[in-house]
């Protein structure tokens, strides 16, 4: 279709025309096609990859574990690294590889198997470093930017976007990691440890899993959790947790039961063993049964007793409620400290 344009406003809108526009004929220069996205990616990732190290390990003295390797990210300038407890946990000698082609020998300071995460440290000081930003701000959709050496390509950049917040996952001690985050910016081998960040270079997180056959189903441990532990790590080189010394199974209690003791829902813990002269035996706790509360706090799987069985109860008597039998029965157990795993 044509248009009868008047010429003295083709005139005119050529004129006022903005003066990096390209000419008809003329290709844009790259600066021209560096969109805005583009530009908070390339700003971002330069600002972050001088503090993102990859690590290499070598196996235990036990030959449980070849060579392997992930990544890391300093977070303070005396030479502390966070990294995932899964990348080094069991290594014989661990090294940290800089940006700048620098190596060192790196010490492990205490890691955390139930979180994923270890604090490593190097001899150095003056290094750049990464800050946390606060993950309870964070908002799906925003832009996400993992940075770390997947295979060993070390400074490899990819992003994506927040995709989900508040997910779980398990650990693999077992213990499920809460207030996960999940983003499709590609992780893949040996991105494990390296932060994933926001627009502006403040860590979201720590990139620690993903799933392997899928696409774009990539997790990452939130910043909120990560500077908790690496806080308590680098001051006592360990997570505190208390335990009652109890095998047991989530199950489903029999509605009459529920009724009975008119209890909110219809799940607890049944006991299915406990430990030889450990707090929960020494208790009362029986095999059979089924616990349903802690300090009155409703308990209805392993993993609500796994958040209560914080390190502030090592050494506190406290109520456990179970069921015995028909019987509503509360216990005075004395949680006491879990001691680390092998």
């Amino acid at each position: 279709m044509l248009y009868d344009l008047d010429p003295t406003w083709v005139q005119t809108f050529v004129e006022n025309a903005p003066a990096n526009s390209p000419s008809v004929g003329t290709p844009p220069n790259d600066g021209q096609l560096l969109d805005a996205y583009s530009k908070t990616v390339s700003s971002a990732a330069a600002a972050v990859s001088p503090a993102v190290v990859n690590i290499q390990v070598k196996g235990s003295p036990a030959g449980r574990r070849g060579e392997g390797g992930g990544s890391g990210f300093i977070i303070a300038p005396d030479g502390f690294i966070l990294t995932n407890s899964h990348v080094v946990h069991d290594a014989k000698s661990i090294e940290a590889h800089l940006p700048d082609a620098q190596s060192f020998n790196a010490t492990l300071v205490g890691e955390d198997p139930e979180t994923d995460l270890a604090v490593l440290r190097i001899d150095s000081a003056r290094l750049p470093f990464l800050t946390f930003t606060d993950s309870n701000k964070l908002c799906v959709g925003q832009i996400a930017i993992a940075i770390g050496s997947p295979y060993g390509f070390q400074q490899t950049v990819t992003a994506g976007v927040v995709s989900a917040l508040g997910r779980s996952m398990r650990a693999q001690s077992g213990r499920l990691m809460d207030d996960i985050i999940q983003t499709d910016a590609a992780l893949n081998p040996g991105n494990s440890g390296g932060p994933l960040v926001d627009s502006s270079g403040a860590v979201i997180g720590v990139n620690t899993a993903v799933i392997l056959p899928a696409q774009g189903l990539c997790f990452a441990i939130a910043a909120n959790t990560a500077q908790l532990v690496a806080g308590l790590l680098i001051r006592d080189g360990k997570i505190r947790r208390s335990y009652l010394g109890l095998a047991g199974q989530n199950i489903t209690i029999h509605p009459r039961l529920v009724r009975y003791h008119k209890r909110p829902k219809n799940q607890g813990i049944l006991v299915a063993g406990t430990e030889e002269d450990g707090p929960g035996r020494r208790a009362g706790l029986a095999e059979g049964d089924i616990i349903v509360a802690f300090k009155g706090s409703p308990i209805y799987s392993i993993d609500d007793l796994h958040r209560a069985l914080v390190g502030a109860e090592i050494g506190i008597e406290s109520t456990l409620t179970v069921i015995r039998g028909t019987e509503l029965v509360n216990l005075l157990v004395v949680p006491e400290e879990l001691p680390p795993r092998g």
